[in-house]
C-alpha cells in the first residue's frame, strides 16, 4: 500500500486580532501613498481590549488621520458595542519619522534592510497556488461574505479555518482529510445551528467548487471547544506581522520571516516577496516546472540582490542554473526596478485589502505579481 502524506494550511478572518492590526497598518500606508507616492512607511499596530496603539516610523509630506483610519477599519470589519472591542476604543498614536541612517541607504536606490524573501508557485490550482491554502482562504472569504450580508445572523468577526489534504508518495492529491472551522458567535445560538450552517452554507459550497466530495472528508471539527463568544482583541491581543504564513502560501513554501503589512515598497520584505511570486508563477506557467520556489537576499543600501536561487524540487525540464540565468536576465530585481514593474507606489488596489484576505494568489484583484506577462519571454530564452 502507498503511504499517505498529510499537509495542512490555515487561514483567519479579517476580524482576527492580528489581522485587524495588519489591516490598520496597511490602511495607514494606503493613506500615505494616496497623497505622497514617495512616502516612507513602517507602521505597526497593537490591539487589545478597549485600546489600539499605532506606532512606527513614517516620513511623508501628507497628513494622515490615524484616529479616523483606526475607527473606520474597526467598523468595516464588523466589531460593535457589546463584543468587548469596537470603534469607541482608545487610540494611541506613537508614530515618528524614519531614521536618517536607514533613509540614506534607500535614497541611493538600495534595499531598505537586509533579509531573505521567498515566493512560489505550484500547479495544484488554476491560480498556481497550494490547494490547502486556497481552500482555507475560500472558506473564510465565504464566511465573511455571508456574515457581512447578514445571511448568517449569529456570526461575529473573528474566525479561523484549517484544511488538511492527503497526498500520495508522488505528491498527488488524494482528497481532503480534515476541515477545522472556529467562528465567533452570539450568546444565544445553539451548537447544532452553528455546525449545520457552517457545514451546509460555508464549507460544502467551497469544496464542491473545487470538485471535492464533502461526504468523503474524514473529519470535521466545528467550534471544537463548544463555545466561542469572546473573540477579537478582547479575547487575544493582536499585533501586526504575526500572520506571515497566512499572508503567503500556508506553509507550503518557505518564508524569509519578514512581514508585509505597514511597509512601503522600499522594504524588500514586501516588494521582493511579491517579485519572487511573480517570477515563480511565470516559470510554472511557462511549463518548465510544475513546482517552483524563488529566493532572494538583499543587503541594506545595496542596489542589486546579494543572491538569487531557483528551486524546482525535481520537477523542471531545464537545469535550475539555467533558469536562474534567465531570471537575472529578464527581471529587474533592484528595489526600484521591482517597485516600477509591479506598480507598488501607484497601486490600483488597496494594500489593506491584501492584509484582509492574503497577498498571494488572489483572483479577485488585478495584482501585477499575479500576471503571466513574462511566460513568452522566459520560453524565448530556453
Amino acid at each position: 500500500m502507498s503511504k499517505n502524506i498529510y499537509f495542512t494550511s490555515e487561514f483567519v478572518s479579517p476580524g482576527h486580532p492580528d489581522k485587524i492590526c495588519d489591516q490598520i497598518s496597511d490602511a495607514v500606508l494606503d493613506a500615505c501613498l494616496a497623497e505622497d507616492v514617495n512616502a516612507r512607511v513602517a507602521c505597526e499596530t497593537f490591539a487589545t481590549t478597549g485600546l489600539v496603539i499605532v506606532g512606527g516610523e513614517i516620513t511623508t509630506t501628507t497628513y494622515v488621520d490615524v484616529q479616523k483610519i483606526v475607527r473606520d477599519k474597526i467598523n468595516e470589519i464588523g466589531y460593535k458595542p457589546g463584543m468587548g472591542f469596537d470603534s469607541d476604543c482608545g487610540v494611541l498614536n506613537t508614530i515618528h519619522s524614519q531614521s536618517p541612517d536607514i533613509s540614506m541607504g534607500v535614497d541611493t536606490g538600495g534595499a531598505g534592510d537586509q533579509g531573505i524573501m521567498f515566493g512560489g508557485a505550484v500547479n495544484e490550482t488554476e491560480e498556481l497556488m497550494p490547494l490547502a491554502m486556497v481552500l482555507a482562504r475560500e472558506i473564510i472569504i465565504r464566511l465573511t461574505k455571508l456574515t457581512r450580508e447578514k445571511v448568517l445572523k449569529w456570526t461575529r468577526p473573528d474566525a479561523k479555518a484549517q484544511v488538511t489534504l492527503i497526498y500520495d508518495e508522488n505528491s498527488k492529491i488524494k482528497g481532503v482529510d480534515t476541515v477545522v472551522l472556529s467562528v465567533q458567535h452570539d450568546e444565544n445560538v445553539t451548537k447544532e445551528k452553528i455546525e449545520s450552517d457552517l457545514k451546509e452554507q460555508v464549507i460544502k459550497p467551497v469544496l464542491e467548487r473545487y470538485n471535492l466530495d464533502y461526504d468523503k472528508v474524514r473529519k470535521y471539527h466545528i467550534n471544537p471547544t463548544g463555545r466561542f463568544v469572546i473573540g477579537g482583541p478582547h479575547g487575544d491581543s493582536g499585533l501586526t506581522g504575526r500572520k506571515i504564513i497566512i499572508d503567503t502560501y500556508g506553509g507550503y513554501f518557505r518564508h524569509g520571516g519578514g512581514a508585509f503589512s505597514g511597509k512601503d515598497p522600499s522594504k524588500v520584505d514586501r516588494s521582493a516577496a511579491y517579485a519572487a511570486r511573480w517570477i515563480a508563477k511565470n516559470i510554472v506557467a511557462a511549463g518548465i516546472a510544475t513546482k517552483c520556489e524563488v529566493q532572494f537576499s538583499y543587503a541594506i543600501g545595496v542596489v542589486e540582490p546579494v543572491s538569487v536561487r531557483v528551486e524546482t524540487f525535481g520537477t523542471s525540464t531545464v537545469e535550475e542554473s539555467k533558469i536562474e540565468e534567465i531570471v537575472e536576465k529578464i527581471f529587474d530585481l533592484t528595489p526600484r526596478g521591482i517597485e516600477k514593474e509591479l506598480e507598488l507606489r501607484n497601486p490600483k488596489f488597496r494594500y489593506q485589502d491584501l492584509a484582509a484576505f492574503g497577498h498571494i494568489g488572489r483572483t479577485d484583484i488585478d495584482l501585477p505579481w499575479e500576471r503571466l506577462d513574462k511566460v513568452d519571454e522566459i520560453k524565448s530564452h530556453l
